[in-house]
């Protein structure tokens, strides 16, 4: 029996946080991508960030996210509002994990019923839009056992943290390293940097490699034009740009 052909490698360019509110920010640099041709990306949709971005206010934002659809881009669930409004924490970890590290953990603390019904209520919105819909993740990446068991109830394919994707319902974990910048200041961006730098050189031969936007790299000259020449030096590797999805596909049928 012959072998099978080896895959090319792959990278996985993602938008988080994607909005109305984000857009302008995001603008610019999804119409330099496509001035490199054909570049499919994941867009992480927010139905309402942060409270007051909601796509159903939104309509010509919604045409313009089923434009990307048309042009082989994907459309993934990111959360419903991307803002933690639960109770106060209660213990010093969680008061860490909420407060310090990030304010948008809005799935860390959710039990089961509470997280079954935000990610109902999400996947109500892009049926409405007739927009598919195959995965989801959580705003930082951030799941309680509660947001784990409800998303194993539903018809979704795939979750990710920020070195795996993770098969729905089983949760089979499937190594996908990816970059992510901190660039809410400028030391966070240099020390971002250089541990960029280092990933790319560690992961240089990895199979996949995903890139994780997000909107405040986009407005720092520095972090915007790092990820275009990541992205662009990727691809002069022979990096073939992928959907999640796509990606998901081609590891179903190896």
């Amino acid at each position: 029996m012959p072998e099978p052909t080896p895959q090319p490698r792959s990278l996985m360019l993602v938008l988080h946080d994607v909005a109305p509110e984000t857009w302008p920010d995001y603008q610019p640099f999804v119409e330099a991508v496509d001035r490199l041709g054909e570049v499919p990306m994941t867009w992480l949709v927010v139905p309402d960030f942060h409270h007051r971005n909601a796509l159903s206010r939104a309509p010509g934002f919604c045409q313009l996210l089923e434009r990307r659809l048309q042009q082989g881009d994907e459309l993934a669930l990111h959360g419903y509002y991307h803002a933690d409004d639960g109770p106060a924490p209660r213990s010093t970890r969680d008061y860490f994990m909420r407060r310090i590290y990030t304010h948008e953990g809005e799935f860390y603390a959710l039990d089961q019923a509470q997280a079954l019904q935000r990610l109902h209520d999400g996947l109500a919105l892009f049926d409405r839009h007739g927009w598919p819909v195959a995965g989801f993740v959580a705003p930082a990446w951030l799941m309680s056992e509660g947001t784990r068991q409800a998303l194993r109830q539903l018809p979704l394919r795939y979750t990710s943290t920020p070195q795996h994707l993770y098969r729905l319902p089983e949760f089979t974990a499937i190594d996908a390293p990816g970059l992510v910048w901190s660039a809410r200041s400028a030391w966070r961006r240099g020390l971002s940097r250089v541990v960029c730098d280092w990933q790319c050189r560690r992961w240089r031969e990895a199979p996949t490699l995903r890139l994780g936007l997000h909107p405040v790299d986009m407005r720092h000259r520095a972090s915007r034009e790092y990820w275009l020449r990541t992205l662009q030096t990727l691809l002069e590797q022979g990096r073939q740009p992928l959907t999640k999805s796509a990606w998901l596909d081609r590891q179903v049928a190896a």
